[in-house]
């Protein structure tokens, strides 16, 4: 359950638990969203939901349901391609830059988020969301640390996006996300103040991410198409 905080604006309130609600999985990718349950569950009128559902679908995060209403949007093979290739480009022009410019408490920062992913290794209660918050909050902070703030705005939407991807592959195989090793490579190479090999390190991490996550989503596509011949029969 996620408290609405009546302090802060209503709108903007239900708007970020429905968010999260959605990024974390809750509702599943092509799940029809029940606006009476979702008003229960936070406990405000359908208005207020209505209004999160509109900005939500303004950012692709939801879409219209073909039989009427709302759904989680549903990411293809193809979208999850070219997202990545998005993330490959923009991502080696912050790391470069953030060669150049991170200072010592950045670097200090960068490293306790790669410190937290190597230690999951021996925790078996660590769910796909919070490995995923992990994954997130490294690359942002990169991206942060390049200064640049457009570059910085465009990967944020590209994040979100994935991270609707992202959680529905890893419920079903946590190990698509690999931030222990790879990120302690990155983070070698931000620390030793080398743009070329963080560049190419950076690259090699998102193409194998990539490839890792495309393989799930192929994976569950085809036990879906198998459950509907299934239940056709």
């Amino acid at each position: 359950m996620i408290a609405i905080q009546r302090s802060k604006s209503l709108r903007e309130q239900v708007y970020q638990a429905l968010r999260k609600i959605i990024l974390a999985g809750e509702i599943a990718s092509g799940e029809r969203i029940v606006e009476t349950k979702l008003a229960e569950q936070l406990q405000v009128s359908r208005t207020p939901i209505r209004e999160a559902i509109g900005q939500l679908q303004r950012e692709q995060l939801i879409v219209s349901n073909p039989n009427g209403g709302f759904k989680v949007a549903t990411l293809s093979v193809e979208d999850t391609i070219q997202l990545y290739d998005c993330r490959i480009a923009l991502e080696q022009l912050s790391v470069a830059k953030a060669c150049e410019i991170i200072n010592a408490q950045q670097l200090q920062k960068l490293e306790s988020y790669v410190i937290a992913a190597e230690k999951t290794a021996c925790s078996k209660s660590v769910t796909s969301y919070e490995l995923l918050e992990l994954d997130y909050q490294f690359h942002r902070l990169i991206a942060e640390v390049s200064g640049n703030r457009w570059l910085l705005d465009l990967l944020n939407r590209i994040f979100d996006k994935m991270a609707l991807l992202r959680i529905q592959t890893t419920k079903h195989n946590p190990e698509v996300l690999e931030i222990r090793l790879e990120h302690r490579k990155i983070y070698d190479a931000i620390a030793s103040k080398d743009p070329d090999i963080a560049s190419q390190t950076i690259k090699e991490h998102l193409i194998a991410s990539k490839n890792r996550v495309v393989r799930e989503i192929e994976v569950i596509n085809l036990k879906r198409h198998k459950g509907t011949s299934n239940s056709d029969n």
